[in-house]
Order: structure tokens, then C-alpha cells, then sequence
């Protein structure tokens, strides 16, 4: 894997390229939408199609890694936006994709066939790439996924400003609604950069065709076109500068959603297994290069005080002191409402640095997500050469309006390596429980960074599509902070890995059997909230094998087999 340091500069060098795309976009003059074909859609339909950026493109390869394929191809919008709310009922029921049409004040659905969108991650099968080599034989085909909420830009001076749809299309498998948007006279990036897994290409010349499948042709009316473009693959050792790097290169893999601060580093990159984006860290999005050099503590639309407009978020600053007179909120404050989600990513490990040595661990990742109304907004106050601060929670009316607070615990700084920040201590904890839920084995792991990794339900009442601090770079302080601020916004939730020394459950002398991973929301009711009934979520594990060779088996969860 890519140290962190190599992904960091070469994001530098994407970000000039992602811009100069829309710039060859524009100045191609393929602007779809105008004219007479503009005229004959229907109200609200929005006139799609597949341009190439540049016909042209340069991608390196470092060392022996592999390239991750963006070719620069995006789809273009105009007449209306393209709009999907994707949702499901629960676990037990499948997801149903509806396409919104917006005409004025209008609005209409349209649901896209049953089974077409398996999950949240975008439209399956959406681009077909076909890679020939200098010689003519094909070295690679595939059918890509689409997000339209992939890296996006303008198309003309006169479209919208800035996209106030969400920012990648999520990949969590709890996921239970999402909106995926582009607006109109923007285009969408539609490469699928998986930085796990690339693609084996020598470096060498090639040639690359893309279109779009026939199924989305047919349904969206998109004209039959597909771009060529000369591919050039070069081998770049660490040691070189990443300077003149064109339209498609590698980039920081995190959050949007994989924060930072919650994992030094990649799984792989420091030679453990800390799960799938590192230590205390959620699965990433597919989020393409563009994107995610944008900066994505620094979302198009948002800023100190404010979001997309959905609501009206309270300050992202802490107060600068603590909060004076009688604590309390109104009755009818809105408040949040935290929900469990079933543990997932569970697997058998021997213990990293820190762990006793011999000893078998169970590990997982959890998440706390915030269904609503409001967002939950814990403050952190430290007297003077103390360890601990002391936490408030804070409540806000309808118009972003403080009304209220409540002592809820305490914040601690935790020292280790991959964490270096404050935690809030009374968010969430974790217990593996015997099949009959009388015994319990308990994680150490009972401090938390909040942040907003994952997009749960986008679809909830007040949700914010747009949540700042999605990653632990803005968000959770520094060992001389005096105060916080931490924000778990509506519709996100925040993903933990148990990989850490101290937070995988200890296995070893448990005997083989079925067990309850609980994963507990507020466990000591501190915080206030809305319903505290739906605070405990349970994933059914089964322990196998024999000392230092056990095995987990994961049975499905309704319709969901994410072990």
C-alpha cells in the first residue's frame, strides 16, 4: 500500500488536474441539453450524456502497485437536474431506487426497475470499459459502477454555483437512505477508483472505450457515444517528484469519510491489520480523485455556522466558555436521536502492538448513527493543567438558537498513537455476549472522537447532506486545546474499528459457541435524545476452531451479509 506521506503529494498535483478537466469539458463545447432535443424532454427529465475530458490521459504506476483507472470521463446534465432517492424500509426489505423529476415547482418519481440498485453505492453496471493494449488485444474489460454524487464540476459559467446534493454515494452496508444528485449544467465524474484493489496494467501504451450500458441508455434516453481515449501507463519509483501528473493519479484515500485522525494510516500500509481504512477507522466511499482533493473538510457550500441550508447548524467552534445558569432544556427542543447499527467487518486476529502476546482477539467495526430531528453538539470545557474536560450537550430551537445545555460526562485526551485527541466518554460502548445473553465479555473501547464517516439515512427529517467535520482533522482538538466541539450530524453516523490494542474482544479462553456482538448507543442515558429504545443493536457470531487457529463464522442479518 501507499504510504501516507506518498498519497498526501500527490494530491496536490491531482487537484490541478481534476480542475483543468472541467476546463477541456467547457471549452469542447459539448454542452448537451440545448436546441430542439432540450425542447422535446419531457418536464423535469434531464438531457444526459458520456463525454471524454481529454482524449489523452497519463497515469502512474508506483512501483509495483498497480494503477487506479480514471480516465476522465464524466456525464453530462443539463435541462434538469439528475436526482435518485434511494431508500429501504429495514433490513428485511430491498432497496428501491426512485428517480425525482423536478419541474419548477413540481416534482414527480419515477421508480427505476425492481433490482437494478442492489445497494447504496450507485447505479451497478452503469459503464462499460473495454482497454486494449498497443497490439490489439484486450487486456481489460469491466462494467462500472455510476455515483453521480462522484467528483463534479461545471460545465458553463451560468449553472449553479455549487451541488447541494451529498458528496459520495456510501458503501456502509447498514446504509437505509440516500440521495444521489447532479445539478443541472454540472457534470459527474463516472470512474470507480477502489484503492484497495488496483488494476494490474504494466506501464505501456493502450486504448481505452467506454460507453454507457444499454439499460441506462434506454432508460435515461442517453445517446449511444463512446469516447476513445489514448491511455498511457509510467512507472513512477517513491523517489520521484509527482509534478506534471494529468488527469487521473492517486490521491489521500480518506473519508470524506475515513478520517485521519482516527488511523495513522491505511490497513497494510504499517504491516497490520488494523481493518478495512485502519484503526478506529470506517470502510472509505468510492469517492473519485477529484473529490477527495477537494479537501473534504471543506465541503462546496459550507462554512463556519452554516451548511447546504437544509437546517440551520449550530457553530462548529466551541463556546469560549462554559455555559452559565440552570441547566435544562425546553420539553419540545428537538433533539437527537442516536440508533445502533449491527456490528460488521468481524474477523479473528492475534493481537497487534500493545495486545498480549498468543492470544486470540475478535474483532469488528460498529456504528452510532443520528436519525434526528436535531444534531447531537457535545462541548468540552478543561480547567487548567487538567487530564479531563468536563462535557456539556447543547440544544438549539429550529432557528440555530441556543436554548439550552446539560452536564453529560467527561472528555479525556488520549495519548496513543493514531488517537493524539479528545475523547467524549460516555458515547457508546461494546459487548460480546454468550447465546443465552447472561455473560459478556466487554471491549475497552468506551472513548470516543465523534465525526460524521458514514451517510446512513440522507433521507431523514433535518439531514444534513453536507456535515463538516468528517473526518478527525476538524474536529476532536489538540493536546492544548482548552475547549471542543464535536458533532455528530443528522443522517451520520460514526464508525469505529475494533482493531486497536485494548478494543478487540478477548477470545482466548472462551469455548467455541454462538455469541451476541451488542453494540450500545449512549449506555449510561446521559445524553438526551428523542427514543432511547433503539440504543442496542446485536450481530449473532459463532466461535470455531482450536488456540491460535479459531475461526468466526457471520450468519446474515435480514437481507444483509456484510461479516
Amino acid at each position: 500500500m501507499t504510504s501516507q506521506k506518498h498519497r498526501s503529494r500527490l494530491k496536490r498535483s491531482a487537484l490541478a488536474a481534476g480542475a483543468a478537466l472541467t476546463v477541456v469539458v467547457t471549452g469542447s463545447g459539448a454542452v448537451p441539453g440545448t436546441g430542439a432535443v432540450a425542447a422535446e424532454r419531457a418536464a423535469g427529465q434531464p438531457s444526459l450524456k458520456l463525454v471524454a475530458a481529454s482524449n489523452s490521459v497519463t497515469i502512474d504506476r508506483w512501483s509495483e502497485e498497480g494503477v487506479h483507472l480514471d480516465l476522465g470521463t464524466y456525464v453530462t446534465v443539463d435541462g434538469a437536474p439528475l436526482e435518485f432517492k434511494v431508500t429501504r424500509k429495514s433490513y428485511k426489505d430491498p432497496v428501491v431506487a426512485q428517480q425525482i423529476l423536478r419541474d419548477g415547482t413540481r416534482t414527480k418519481t419515477k421508480k427505476l426497475p425492481a433490482g437494478l440498485v442492489k445497494d447504496f453505492s450507485g447505479l451497478p453496471g452503469f459503464l462499460e470499459m473495454s482497454i486494449t493494449n498497443a497490439a490489439g488485444e484486450e487486456v481489460r474489460k469491466a462494467a462500472e459502477t455510476f455515483c453521480p454524487n462522484n467528483a463534479s464540476g461545471r460545465l458553463r459559467p451560468d449553472a449553479p454555483a455549487t451541488s447541494h446534493y451529498p458528496e459520495g454515494c456510501s458503501t456502509n452496508p447498514w446504509t437505509l437512505g440516500s440521495v444521489w444528485g447532479v445539478e443541472k449544467g454540472w457534470a459527474a465524474n463516472t470512474s470507480r477508483v477502489d484503492w484497495d484493489n488496483p488494476v494490474d496494467l504494466p506501464a505501456g501504451e493502450y486504448t481505452a472505450k467506454v460507453a454507457v450500458a444499454k439499460v441506462y441508455r434506454d432508460l435515461f434516453g442517453i445517446p449511444d457515444e463512446r469516447p476513445t481515449i489514448k491511455l498511457t501507463v509510467r512507472d513512477v519509483s517513491e523517489g520521484e517528484g509527482a509534478a506534471g501528473l494529468t488527469s487521473s493519479t492517486r490521491s489521500s484515500a480518506h473519508h470524506g469519510s475515513g478520517h485521519e485522525a482516527h488511523a495513522t494510516s491505511d490497513s497494510g500500509s504499517t504491516g497490520h491489520h488494523y481493518g478495512p481504512r485502519g484503526a478506529d477507522a470506517p470502510p472509505a466511499p468510492e469517492l473519485s480523485n477529484a473529490l477527495e482533493d477537494r479537501g473534504t473538510a471543506h465541503h462546496l457550500g459550507d462554512g463556519q455556522g452554516h451548511t447546504d441550508g437544509s437546517r440551520v447548524a449550530p457553530a462548529l467552534e466551541p463556546a469560549t466558555k462554559r455555559p452559565t445558569g440552570r441547566a435544562g432544556a425546553p420539553a419540545n427542543v428537538p433533539k437527537p436521536d442516536l440508533r445502533s447499527l449491527p456490528a460488521w467487518d468481524i474477523a479473528i486476529t492475534d493481537g497487534e502492538d500493545g495486545d498480549v502476546p498468543g492470544k486470540d482477539y475478535l474483532a469488528f467495526s460498529a456504528n452510532v448513527w443520528n436519525a434526528g430531528p436535531a444534531p447531537l453538539v457535545v462541548d468540552g470545557f478543561r480547567s487548567p493543567g487538567k487530564d479531563l474536560m468536563d462535557a456539556y450537550q447543547y440544544f438549539y430551537d429550529a432557528k440555530g438558537k441556543q436554548v439550552g445545555y446539560t452536564p453529560t460526562g467527561t472528555m479525556e485526551w488520549d495519548p496513543r498513537q493514531g488517537h493524539e485527541h479528545w475523547h467524549f466518554t460516555d458515547f457508546a460502548s461494546y459487548r460480546l455476549l454468550s447465546e443465552d445473553q447472561t455473560k459478556e465479555v466487554r471491549s475497552g473501547k468506551e472513548a470516543f472522537c465523534l465525526a460524521n464517516t458514514d451517510a446512513i439515512d440522507y433521507t431523514v427529517k433535518n439531514a444534513n447532506w453536507h456535515p463538516y467535520n468528517t473526518d478527525l482533522s476538524t474536529a476532536c482538538g489538540e493536546q492544548n486545546s482548552i475547549s471542543v466541539r464535536e458533532v455528530l450530524d443528522v443522517g451520520s453516523g460514526d464508525t469505529y474499528t475494533q482493531y486497536r490494542p485494548g478494543q478487540s474482544f478477548d477470545i482466548t479462553d472462551l469455548p467455541n459457541g454462538t455469541y451476541y456482538i451488542q453494540v450500545i448507543a449512549n449506555p449510561e442515558k446521559r445524553l438526551q435524545e428523542t427514543n432511547t429504545d433503539n440504543n442496542v443493536a446485536l450481530r449473532k457470531v459463532i466461535l470455531g476452531g482450536e488456540p491460535g487457529a479459531r475461526t468466526v463464522n457471520v450468519p446474515p442479518h435480514d437481507l444483509i451479509d456484510a461479516p
